[in-house]
């Protein structure tokens, strides 16, 4: 997943067909989160409640990509800077809820975590695919398609977490899951907070002095 091709401008993101990609991978997102969020409750898995998280946190990546799409450079690296730290935030949160639900000790329930979790993964691979063109790009484009991929790996993650429940009657591989969430979600804040930084003093060497 590089940043661009030698010789060529970073993708900004500013075709008419990125942003209708963007409209419909938010609409995916928003309504995949009220879904896993009421599963989540529902079974006591604190895997699907991580990567119900995911989806609120990817469709608010998305609304708020597409609100920066066209504006200066400056301002785009600000906002990638802060969907890198709302990462963060959501990957600490899963950790600590993670902890919580050790003390618990609670067993989720596999079948819907199950169901819930092949829902989810069939509507991750349609965001994937609506945005594999375009996973190059500058930090905000970049962000956009590190969160898709989160969702597919987590999803999967969540299925065989479900599976693991069920054959051993634990809720560890459901716990398993939710902090190898939280640590994805802590490796994409990395890499989108790198990329920003980057960008923000690009453009800042850029105004006259």
């Amino acid at each position: 997943m590089s940043c661009g091709c030698a010789g060529q401008a970073r993708f900004e993101g500013l075709s008419p067909a990125y942003r209708r990609a963007l409209v419909a991978v938010i609409l995916i997102n928003a309504a995949m989160f009220l879904v896993e969020t009421s599963a989540g409750v529902l079974a006591g898995s604190q895997a699907l409640k991580a990567d119900a998280l995911d989806f609120l946190g990817d469709t608010l990546t998305y609304a708020i990509s597409l609100w920066a799409i066209g504006r200066p450079l400056a301002l785009r690296a600000k906002v990638a800077l802060l969907k890198g730290l709302s990462l963060a935030a959501m990957g600490l949160w899963v950790l600590g809820s993670t902890l919580w639900q050790v003390l618990v000790l609670g067993v989720p329930l596999a079948p819907v975590m199950g169901a819930v979790g092949v829902l989810a993964l069939a509507a991750n691979l349609a965001s994937v695919l609506i945005l594999m063109r375009y996973r190059d790009g500058d930090a905000n484009v970049r962000s956009v398609w590190l969160c898709s991929r989160n969702d597919a790996i987590g999803n999967v993650a969540v299925i065989g977490a479900a599976a693991a429940v069920f054959l051993t009657g634990s809720a560890w591989p459901d716990l398993l899951v939710a902090g190898v969430l939280a640590a994805l979600f802590l490796r994409s804040s990395q890499l989108i907070l790198r990329q920003a930084l980057a960008e923000r003093a690009e453009a800042a060497a850029a105004v006259p002095g």
